[in-house]
């Protein structure tokens, strides 16, 4: 996945420091877990992996094979949003006034 997708080398390079931000935060281990334990690079090699498979079934054009790609990457950008929405719930419970 590194060589070939570069997508999956931008989360990491966001990942890899929030993951010892997270480590760092002083919070509790389910907290530390919430934010370590993100999906985000597991759904990005799935969505990798649907879309080679696409590729090798067919170069050509096809409804379907339009749908599954997105719908793989609409499964990454959820899994991004709600990987920042464990993220903000974490640090405004520690930051609140």
């Amino acid at each position: 996945a590194w060589k070939h997708e570069h997508a999956f080398r931008q989360e990491l390079w966001v990942i890899v420091p929030a993951t010892i931000a997270a480590l760092l935060l002083p919070v509790s281990a389910i907290e530390k877990l919430l934010l370590v334990g993100s999906m985000v690079l597991v759904v990005e090699l799935l969505n990798s992996a649907i879309e080679a498979v696409v590729d090798r079934i067919s170069l050509e054009r096809h409804p379907l094979s339009g749908n599954a790609k997105d719908f793989g990457s609409a499964a990454v950008m959820l899994t991004v949003l709600l990987s920042a929405a464990a993220w903000a719930v974490v640090l405004w419970g520690l930051f609140r006034p």
